[in-house]
């Protein structure tokens, strides 16, 4: 996880020079401006030599946090994973952990804290040192910061969804809809739970209660429709009866996507790969031949349209 630059973000990171206080004059305005070369180095991502300007800083005034939270993205940026193993890139992950641990604890600011222990779980992730008993704990603490926020209980179920834990995953992929109900991203983070772990029904269950807040959106019965679609056409467990019964279900899904949306290209094109697999899946050889046709029609359809929108983006 790393902070990415932007205008926004980088006019609140020079923002923050003015918040260096708790020392001598003297050296309260020499932290100032180390504080502040600092941050110009950071916008540059120069984060070799931003880092050395924040430590400056920190040696002049250990109480402004927020050069702790910057030095150690600055470390955390140096890092390495495909280094991992050599004790001098291990040394930079080790000091962004401290500092973040440091940003974590003396911030006041919720937003910024809570950046910081992001951060913080960043570094213990898969892709780093890879030790989610270290991360569980503090996606505990940012739930606690913020019992509201789904996405921290989105992390702390993959944390125990990657570690093997599927009854704790579930019971906290479940606990992000107490905390949102109204979030429909909560919806599609438990279906992808359920979807993973084979659990068809319950996927389908969860898509369709997203469509119950939100059932004006063409996007979210489209996506019931692209499940059935793939279930239908992947999975060879299935008797041919069953298959037929989801491609069904799934060009109700796909239609109402489209009386919602009539100009919506995504599903007008899977409609076409539903009526395909419709028409393999029926005896009827009249049948077939109308629902190919029909298929064959919305596939120029999505065609045009593709290109329409090509043309109009030049």
């Amino acid at each position: 996880m790393k902070l990415r630059s932007s205008i926004s973000g980088l006019a609140l990171v020079v923002g923050l020079g003015v918040m260096v206080a708790g020392c001598g004059q003297v050296n309260q305005v020499r932290a100032q401006k180390a504080f502040k070369d600092a941050n110009k180095l950071y916008a540059a991502s120069d984060w070799r030599a931003a880092a050395a300007k924040y430590e400056e800083a920190i040696q002049l005034n250990p109480e402004n946090a927020y050069s702790h939270f910057f030095l150690a993205n600055c470390y955390d940026n140096m890092y390495r994973p495909t280094r991992a193993g050599e004790p001098a890139n291990d040394a930079l992950l080790a000091k962004a952990i401290d500092n973040y641990k440091v940003a974590g604890e003396k911030i006041q600011d919720p937003l910024w804290k809570r950046r910081s222990l992001e951060f913080l779980v960043s570094a213990y992730g898969p892709d780093k040192l890879n030790d989610p008993t270290m991360a569980e704990p503090i996606v505990k603490q940012m739930i606690e910061l913020d019992p509201s926020d789904p996405g921290n209980y989105f992390q702390l179920a993959q944390i125990y969804e990657n570690s093997g834990e599927y009854e704790l995953a579930e019971q906290t992929f479940l606990k992000s809809k107490e905390a949102k109900a109204s979030d429909p991203n909560v919806y599609m983070q438990i279906a992808g739970y359920y979807n993973r772990q084979g659990d068809f029904p319950k996927t389908i269950e969860f898509l369709n209660q997203r469509i119950g807040i939100e059932p004006n959106n063409p996007e979210a019965h489209y996506t019931v429709a692209t499940y059935y679609w793939d279930k239908a056409y992947r999975d060879f467990r299935l008797k041919d009866a069953e298959k037929l019964d989801m491609v069904v279900k799934g060009i109700e899904s796909v239609d109402k996507a489209i009386e919602i949306k009539s100009d919506y290209m995504e599903a007008i094109a899977y409609k076409n790969l539903l009526l395909r697999l419709q028409a393999n899946l029926i005896k009827n050889p009249a049948e077939q031949q109308r629902l190919i046709r029909e298929a064959d029609q919305l596939r120029d359809k999505a065609e045009e349209m593709r290109k329409a929108k090509s043309a109009a983006a030049q």
